[in-house]
Order: C-alpha cells, then sequence, then structure tokens
C-alpha cells in the first residue's frame, strides 16, 4: 500500500499573536466552541498519554467531561492502565485533535484525583446504562469473550433494577493541571502556526502565562 503521497493543504485559517487570549483556558474554551459549533465528531475527544515504570507510554481517547481555571477532568475506572500509570507517575498529556478545522491542541501538566462528592456527582448524571457499564468492566483487564463481557453487564442489571446505581469504590476522577497549553493552526506550504503558553514560576506573576511561537 503506497501512502506517502498522502498530503493536503491547511488554508482554513491562520493564528496570530495579537489574537489570542492572554489566558490558554479562555482561548481553549473558544476553540472547543468552534468544534462543537462545526458539529465535529466527538468534539470533547482527546488523547491521553500515560507513562508506565519502565517508560513505555501508552494512550487512549476519553471524554474531556470539565474544563476550569484549574485544568481538565476526565473519569475512568481507577484499575485501568491509565489510572494505575497515573497514580505512579502523574506526568500526562492531553492532545486535541480537530482535524476538520485544522487545529490541534496540547496539553502538558500533572494529574491529580478529583474529590469523590465530585465524581458521584458526575456518576449520577450518566445515561443508567453507561453507569451499569462501570460496574460490569474491569477495564483493561483480559475477557475471554464478548459474550461474558454482557453476561456481567446483564447480572449487574438485574442487580441494580431498583433504584438508583451506587457509585463503584473502583470508578473515579482526574484533574490534569497544565503547565504548558500548545495552539496549533495548520497553515500553507506546511508553515503551521505554533503558539506555546507557559506558566510561570512565580504563581503571583503578571500575566500568569508566558506565550511564544513555535516553529512548525
Amino acid at each position: 500500500m503506497k501512502i506517502d503521497d498522502i498530503r493536503r493543504s491547511y488554508t482554513k485559517d491562520k493564528l496570530e499573536l495579537d489574537k489570542l487570549n492572554s489566558n490558554p483556558i479562555a482561548q481553549f474554551e473558544l476553540w472547543l466552541k468552534d468544534a462543537i459549533a462545526a458539529e465535529l465528531p466527538d468534539p470533547t475527544a482527546m488523547c491521553v498519554a500515560s507513562v508506565d515504570s519502565d517508560g513505555q507510554p501508552s494512550q487512549r481517547l476519553v471524554l474531556l467531561k470539565d474544563v476550569s481555571e484549574e485544568g481538565f477532568t476526565f473519569y475512568t475506572n481507577l484499575g485501568s492502565r491509565k489510572a494505575t500509570e497515573l497514580s505512579a507517575n502523574p506526568k500526562v498529556s492531553l492532545h486535541f485533535p480537530w482535524h476538520p478545522l485544522e487545529r490541534q491542541v496540547i496539553v502538558y501538566g500533572t494529574a491529580e484525583r478529583v474529590p469523590d462528592s465530585q465524581v458521584l456527582k458526575y456518576f449520577l448524571s450518566r445515561p443508567k446504562e453507561s453507569q451499569l457499564a462501570a460496574w460490569a468492566s474491569e477495564q483493561s483487564r483480559p475477557v475471554s469473550t464478548r459474550q461474558v463481557l454482557l453476561q456481567k453487564f446483564a447480572e449487574i442489571k438485574h442487580k441494580f433494577a431498583h433504584g438508583e446505581v451506587p457509585l463503584p469504590s473502583f470508578w473515579g476522577g482526574f484533574l490534569v493541571r497544565p503547565h504548558k497549553i500548545e495552539f496549533w493552526q495548520g497553515g500553507e506550504h506546511r508553515l503551521h502556526d505554533r503558539f506555546m503558553y507557559s506558566r510561570t514560576a512565580n504563581a503571583d506573576a503578571t500575566p500568569p502565562w508566558q506565550i511564544e511561537r513555535l516553529c512548525p
């Protein structure tokens, strides 16, 4: 299969320093709104990259569930590979691939567990089938067949047929506190626009973020 000549030009937009918000979270929210307004499939999908004890990176797509001045929040089974790796090494990177808009955002930061009260509030907002699936799946663990997984789901559904589904003790969330955030806009002739926000070392500094243009 020949793939080395698959390419396209990037001409949708430009990114200039004087058009950027001084706050990267505010800039991210603007771009996220654009992705939602463009009706992109899964506009909140992000790739979460973590590293195991041997230094082997792993990645997976999850859905962003909250963004605030503190950072980016997602939820997961605490026995999963990503949760295990982040608990041992909280350094993490997030990647938002908004290809149709010729945009990317990359977040560099550290992950920390969110409070149980916040986890419970989000868990209770999920559709019941998603709540049941959280109980049924031992995420990242081997399973012999899909039928075994479906049987476990049916058992859990019967068990919690009446009343609310309780929060599993093995289910939680992570807040990624960013220290760097990069915004990438595709450009003509592969001369893409890239800007990196870096949090200043002094928490009381004004402005709290420094911005520099990067070569593509």
